[in-house]
């Protein structure tokens, strides 16, 4: 996320080779965040309860630092479901297993469900931003939000498979039906917890392969470099645009 901050930096006009952006959280070994102008650029682990760790604390020290018209964006990698290596896709809403816009939290014993649906108004300026990027196709898509990298994700590679490649295929080709367009592990915690604080919240992840082609990522390490520059060059877009409005 410091390289997130260095470009946002650049982009604003305000980096200088006398700032190094240290990490403002240091101290601490949850997470990692850097800020730029009024960009706040923080890490958040795999998975979602890493990431719900990561959002309570953010959201109480926005609360206290008296912040207003915060917008929360979630940039990273996912497995494209249909879809051209490389391509960025911006979340319609956060979906489970079994496809629905929702996140099941326990909460003292009982389930309690939460929408998944993400802000639609901030999801199309997103995508109209994406439209400026000539190196790579954006699209707006369903974001399939698993509990873990292998059987969650119908991997084939992982210790334990329970299923076939055929029922793998299956279950793929029905995610893609019911307008799914990528898959990754943290979407499902930002939508709901935006949701609930009030806060507008996105997903922007660019995709690494087509999981209706393979398993596994075959570019080189150059070309994913550049693969996983794609969601802060589109976000890059998004703050100049909405800075210049003020």
């Amino acid at each position: 996320m410091k390289t997130v901050i260095s470009y946002i930096a650049e982009e604003l006009g305000i980096a200088s080779p006398s700032n190094d952006f240290p990490n403002i959280c240091a101290a601490r070994d949850r997470y990692a965040m850097y800020k730029a102008g009024p960009v706040l650029s923080v890490t958040h682990g795999i998975g979602m309860p890493s990431t719900a760790i990561m959002l309570h604390e953010l959201f109480k020290l926005l609360h206290h630092a008296k912040c207003s018209n915060i917008v929360i964006i979630r940039l990273g990698t996912s497995g494209g479901i249909g879809l051209e290596p490389g391509s960025l896709v911006v979340s319609r809403q956060s979906v489970d297993a079994t496809f629905k816009p929702r996140l099941e939290q326990v909460i003292l014993g009982k389930s309690v469900f939460r929408s998944t649906v993400l802000d639609k108004e901030l999801t199309e300026e997103l995508l109209e931003c994406g439209k400026e990027l000539q190196e790579c196709h954006t699209v707006v898509g369903n974001t399939l939000c698993t509990l873990d990298f292998y059987e969650g994700q119908a991997r084939l590679d992982g210790a334990i498979c329970p299923y076939t490649d055929e029922e793998k295929m299956k279950y793929m080709k029905s995610a893609y039906e019911v307008g799914v367009r990528n898959m990754e592990m943290e979407s499902a915690v930002v939508a709901a917890m935006c949701n609930l604080t009030g806060v507008k919240g996105a997903v922007v992840c660019v995709t690494l392969l087509d999981r209706l082609q393979e398993d596994q990522i075959t570019c080189s390490p150059e070309v994913l470099e550049e693969f996983e520059s794609r969601p802060q060059k589109l976000v890059g877009v998004f703050i100049k645009k909405r800075l210049s409005k003020k």
